[in-house]
């Protein structure tokens, strides 16, 4: 895959997450890459001081160091914040970090080699995955220890970490694969640890791996609509037209495909005496839209700071300049995931109340706990208290990590982003909501057993078809946790988003503009 710098895609980023692509910089960039590196050389042999080529960090900016000093300040560098704690980060965000950097240093602003770049993809490319500790970083200036675990493997001083877990030594690792490891010059240390590409990596792996699962829940609660017999004139067009909010119209242009043809609909047109549905099935373009459009912005703000040059200083080469700023710090990403896990949380806790409606009979009209002999049998009862659990547990997650802040470096860096938090406890929600979701795809088809030989829709019958192949109907007591977890595990798979992304002209879920 040939990378553009400062214009990768987000199909493109989606393509290295997912592994298995070689990266090449576009040619085209190098001269931008050698006018940047050669400026931040020439500064280096000067005398005026250059915060990070020349000097200190942080709070040690005004400590000039030695000419003869420098690359061993690189060096130092990178030993002294390679401190992260914690499990390593998973090999999609790592593939993405390598990409993210290569791709920022790729745009000629930071002053670093084309060598140093060409080590960063043969790293990729090899499929070698740093051994990055997933906690430690505040999100300014830069996730300075994930970044420096990355780059002290390039170093051959770190380790690797392959599929199965086992760490190895960098050195060995490198040798292996016939890569040389990594010697740094002026600057180079810093421009590899300043910047946001771990924060970034983290919240595109989530984006990434909440896709299916949205796309589950759109198919999952249309299951749920007819197996509560519920209407389809909610998500009527004139209705959202008048609002014009744009994820709530493609919401519901989602459920109006997925319930077309429905027998169990058409049962029920007429000679029902229920007014209105409850509002998570009428409501449902209206919060998932809602939903949606928060993810698509984020996709936005998330594309933006991918292609972005966020270390420090930045080189200018066309006019000599070098100016020290603060794209490092991480608050536009803080700010995209703090937005994403409401949306997270808001996909489950709709889902978990459409849960709690069907096992309701004076609501769903279906049998009490979706068993046919409620008492005797407690049927799904306690499946809608681990969805009520796992929901409660999203609510805990989704507050706010942006407005939190530390300050740290003595109090020279005295605002931070925790953006790479912010990220990180993305995935732990969308576990719960995938779990939130499998749960409901039982309830769901459950109902529509009840309600045979009455026929849902040609897409939403191949839903229920795809559970029953591992999870027979409940029609007597017995446990559902491995029920559970294979439901999860297809959601997780995609199984449910070959039958979403089957459907005849549909909006994409990710419109970036």
């Amino acid at each position: 895959m040939l990378m553009h710098p400062g214009r990768l895609t987000l199909d493109e980023l989606q393509a290295i997450h997912a592994g298995g692509h070689r990266l090449q910089v576009d040619p085209q960039a190098l001269p931008a890459i050698r006018a940047s590196a050669a400026l931040v050389q020439a500064a280096a042999a000067g005398e005026a001081p250059v915060y990070g080529v020349n000097t200190g960090f942080g709070k040690l900016a005004s400590t000039r160091i030695d000419a003869e000093d420098l690359a061993t300040l690189q060096w130092n560098l990178i030993r002294s914040h390679s401190v992260g704690v914690g499990q390593p980060l998973a090999a999609p965000v790592v593939r993405l970090m390598l990409a993210l950097k290569a791709a920022s240093l790729a745009r000629g602003h930071s002053g670093v080699r084309p060598e140093l770049i060409d080590t960063l993809l043969a790293v990729h490319n090899a499929g070698l995955v740093p051994c990055v500790p997933s906690q430690g970083s505040v999100g300014a200036s830069g996730d300075l220890a994930p970044l420096s675990h990355m780059t002290l493997a390039l170093m051959g001083e770190g380790e690797f970490v392959d599929e199965a877990g086992r760490r190895t030594p960098a050195a060995q690792t490198l040798a292996a694969h016939g890569i040389a490891p990594l010697v740094l010059q002026a600057k180079e240390g810093l421009a590899l640890i300043n910047g946001t590409q771990t924060s970034t990596a983290l919240a595109l792996h989530a984006l990434f791996t909440f896709e299916p699962v949205l796309e589950a829940a759109l198919v999952i609660g249309a299951l749920t609509v007819d197996a509560a017999r519920g209407s389809d004139s909610p998500f009527d067009p004139r209705i959202h037209a008048l609002r014009g909010q744009p994820g709530q119209v493609d919401v519901a242009q989602y459920y109006r495909a997925l319930l077309a043809g429905s027998a169990i609909r058409k049962s029920h047109e007429s000679g029902d005496d229920r007014v209105q549905d409850p509002y998570c099935l009428r409501c449902q373009p209206q919060v998932v839209g809602a939903c949606l459009d928060q993810l698509r912005h984020a996709a936005l703000v998330l594309l933006r700071e991918a292609n972005a040059v966020t270390d420090n200083p930045l080189v200018f080469p066309a006019d000599g300049a070098m100016l020290s700023g603060g794209n490092f710090h991480a608050e536009p990403v803080a700010l995209a995931c703090d937005a994403m896990a409401n949306a997270i949380a808001e996909v489950g806790a709709i889902a978990e109340r459409r849960v709690g409606m069907l096992i309701d009979a004076n609501i769903s009209h279906l049998p009490p706990f979706l068993t046919p002999n409620a008492g005797l049998n407690s049927g799904f009862m306690i499946l809608h208290v681990t969805a009520a659990a796992l929901a409660s547990e999203n609510k805990t997650y989704a507050h706010p990590a942006s407005v939190d802040s530390l300050p740290t470096s003595a109090n020279q860096e005295d605002h931070v982003s925790m953006a790479t938090f912010a990220a990180r406890r993305l995935q732990p929600m969308i576990a719960n909501v995938r779990r939130i979701l499998a749960i409901e795809w039982l309830a769901a088809a459950q109902g529509i057993e009840f309600l045979r030989p009455l026929q849902s829709s040609a897409v939403l019958e191949q839903a229920h078809a795809l559970l029953r192949g591992f999870s027979p109907a409940m029609m007597q007591d017995r446990s559902l946790a491995a029920d559970i977890e294979a439901a999860a595990a297809r959601i997780d798979g995609g199984a449910m988003s070959a039958l979403f992304k089957g459907l005849p002209a549909m909006p994409t879920l990710w419109v970036p503009a």
